[in-house]
């Protein structure tokens, strides 16, 4: 099978496992939304808290994707397991950090203003989910195991059952039924900690039982923590995790700056953000798939194979981005009133679909470039340019442009959205340059 062929198979059922993901929290919004708008209301702030903690934790365990795939393009499969132990000992830390955050959000909620009225809500949710927090963050340690050796598949189908029995035991828990009364919000998340509980246990199965995970050797032997290994894991993990939480809490933190535009805005707005991050598991399903091929002929040390890997993968990419950008743009009103039926509403969610064609196809680059460079050791860098370019030109400067000036976007929220382009333009340029300069000194090293 060709390079070509072997990303877009594992790119595609990537793919198909992350959009089973991402409706977990659509599952839970619809379904919370018909319970009560309180619940709601606690969701969407405990969700935020949440989806920031765990994305943070998971950007640090995502560095062992590169580390696996190098040791299996190098043959040395008895260390995959050695790697995958000290990845757990990191893991229990995490773990750790990520509860206390979680089951302490009073300083959060203060800060944010939260209404005391849904703060118990809040309380009991993100309980929950910190008991859901371990089993969530196994599995991704898990599922970065397979996609890294290439066995995305495993994953993927796991996640698609996972969904089919998290939608009927939400609604049962959310609105009981017979002897088991309604929880509301507390029923989704005591399913969700369920449904994460029993993943963890499938993919404990696994590991003791396929043949796929026999040759690392991962229940053969207990390595005792190594200092130095999980130093090198954590040197490339916690550049990459702040950077994740730049980037995320750019595109969250939209939502804030947009709320006291009003509700036709926010309405709008959380439309567009909708439809934004159901696009980027595209990017993110290519770009796991190519790192991890990247990262394979890293350690096979075949350096043409690594710069054909990215190359391919950006192509690849990139033309389905061209594609959906183009499909974004032509048919932003027929797009836009599938969501909305109010004309006031529909008008400015279809410009900010519009604005969305632009912010995906840089979004995409960006991101394929982010992951690739990680295979290649480069971390803090990104780190820095996110920091100042999402921050700086996207949040600031959408700020700047909906409430400070009269000309254009004026308290609109495409202020926000034509900025954070702007800002993923120059990110994505300066990620390139970066890539190309990363590529230069191995082929020279080589």
């Amino acid at each position: 099978m060709s390079e070509r062929k072997k990303l877009l198979q594992h790119a595609l059922t990537v793919l198909l496992g992350q959009l089973a993901v991402i409706a977990f929290g659509v599952t839970d919004t619809i379904i919370v939304g018909r319970y009560d708008p309180l619940a709601l209301a606690a969701l969407s702030i405990g969700s935020a808290i949440y989806i920031s903690v765990y994305v943070a934790l998971l950007g640090v365990l995502q560095a062992m994707l590169p580390v696996f795939a190098e040791l299996h393009g190098a043959n040395s499969a008895h260390k995959i397991g050695q790697q995958f132990h000290q990845g757990m000992y990191l893991l229990v830390g995490l773990c750790l950090l990520g509860i206390g955050v979680l089951v302490s959000p009073e300083r959060i909620l203060q800060w944010t203003q939260v209404p005391k009225t849904i703060n118990q809500g809040v309380f009991d949710y993100l309980f929950w989910l910190a008991m859901a927090l371990p089993p969530a963050l196994f599995f991704r340690m898990f599922s970065t195991l397979s996609q890294s050796v290439g066995h995305p598949k495993t994953v993927s189908l796991i996640q698609v059952a996972a969904l089919l029995v998290k939608i009927p035991l939400s609604m049962l828990l959310a609105f009981g039924f017979d002897q088991i009364p309604p929880r509301g919000l507390q029923g989704c998340a005591l399913a969700t900690l369920i449904v994460n509980y029993a993943m963890l246990f499938i993919s404990i199965w696994m590991l003791k039982n396929s043949a796929i995970y026999q040759p690392f050797g991962i229940w053969r032997k207990l390595h005792p923590p190594r200092l130095h290994d999980i130093m090198h894991i954590a040197k490339l993990g916690i550049p990459n995790g702040l950077s994740v939480t730049v980037e995320v809490t750019s595109f969250t933190l939209m939502a804030l700056f947009i709320a006291k535009m009003g509700v036709t805005a926010s309405a709008s707005h959380q439309v567009a953000a909708n439809l934004a991050a159901l696009l980027y598991m595209v990017p993110l399903s290519f770009s796991i798939a190519t790192s991890a091929r990247a990262s394979y002929w890293m350690g096979a040390n075949n350096i043409p194979m690594v710069k054909k890997t990215i190359f391919t993968g950006i192509k690849l990419l990139m033309t389905v981005s061209l594609a959906l950008a183009t499909l974004m743009w032509f048919a932003k009103t027929e797009i836009a009133y599938i969501y909305v039926r109010d004309s006031s509403i529909l008008a400015l969610t279809a410009q900010l679909i519009g604005l969305i064609a632009v912010y995906h196809f840089f979004d995409a680059l960006q991101t394929i470039c982010f992951f690739t460079l990680r295979s290649l050791k480069v971390a803090m860098k990104p780190f820095l340019i996110y920091t100042l370019l999402l921050w700086g030109v996207g949040l600031w400067g959408g700020n700047m442009l909906a409430y400070e000036n009269e000309i254009i976007f004026f308290q609109s929220p495409a202020a926000f959205w034509c900025s954070s382009s702007t800002a993923l333009f120059l990110v994505s340029t300066c990620l390139v340059l970066l890539l190309l300069h990363a590529l230069n000194k191995l082929a020279t090293k080589s």
